[in-house]
């Protein structure tokens, strides 16, 4: 099964532009997209599924096709790679969702996804935001500072919607995996300690830039593609994150806390 997902990927590569330009059908008889999706996912079939993630891919059954044909054009299609191309032609399914929570926003409208993750190889972010036509802007953070799992989600909080503000986002939904985040910046909890407070201080201040902003904790089922991205980032995997951008971050987004000795 990882043999037919690489001879993909090899695919993408080689006609990165075509695919970036139109929707492509993937006919086979084995369930890639449940494969390609699952939560589980690691290694390999995790990095892979976030390259493929770029592009507007419709899987569907295989039908009686000349392979070599199509073989041989992807051998012989020489076309030059856009390094600067990090988006996506169709919104994912949860993009497109108009659902009660979206309803009475004005459009133009975007969606924020946010990850942080700490492992013991290091720390980072993930951020996929998704505008009004349906494109996915694609970021990865690594982190050279120490983090908890809280700071690191507060760190792609921010990261995420200092993103959403560069790009002049004014409707926007912020979606993290992280409850007690959703909760610590919406009000419904109280902060667990003063850099926690800190974090709490500076997240609102920057949803209050965008003209409507609500955050929302939703299932890491709903948030896979940025949690895909915070692990690469944490792993500072840049060779398998292909066209999205891995930015590396000094000092904390909030000040440094003095401690005084008595």
């Amino acid at each position: 099964m990882e043999k037919l997902v690489y001879a993909l990927i090899l695919a993408a590569r080689k006609l990165r532009p075509y695919f970036q330009a139109h929707r492509i059908e993937v006919r086979t008889a084995y369930p890639l997209q449940h494969i390609l999706h699952k939560p589980e996912s690691s290694g390999r079939m995790l990095k892979w599924a976030v390259e493929l993630g770029q592009f507007n891919l419709e899987y569907c059954p295989r039908t009686i096709i000349k392979g070599q044909a199509l073989a041989n054009f992807i051998l012989e299609f020489d076309a030059e790679v856009d390094d600067k191309a990090i988006v996506v032609a169709k919104p994912s399914s949860q993009g497109n969702s108009h659902d009660g929570k979206r309803e009475g926003l004005p459009h133009p409208w975007r969606i924020l996804h946010v990850d942080g993750a700490v492992n013991n190889n290091g720390s980072g972010a993930g951020i996929v935001l998704v505008t009004p036509e349906g494109h996915r802007l694609m970021s990865a953070i690594h982190f050279k500072f120490y983090v908890t799992n809280n700071d690191a989600e507060y760190e792609a909080l921010i990261n995420g919607l200092k993103l959403a503000l560069e790009v002049g986002a004014v409707n926007l939904i912020v979606q993290s995996d992280s409850e007690l985040v959703a909760n610590q910046v919406n009000g419904g909890f109280q902060a667990q300690g003063p850099r926690t407070e800190l974090y709490m201080r500076c997240a609102p201040c920057l949803l209050k830039k965008v003209k409507s902003a609500k955050l929302e904790s939703v299932p890491q089922e709903e948030n896979s593609n940025a949690d895909a991205l915070a692990k690469m980032g944490s792993q500072m995997d840049s060779v398998q994150l292909g066209q999205i951008p891995l930015g590396f971050q000094e000092i904390p987004s909030i000040p440094e806390l003095k401690v005084f000795q008595m």
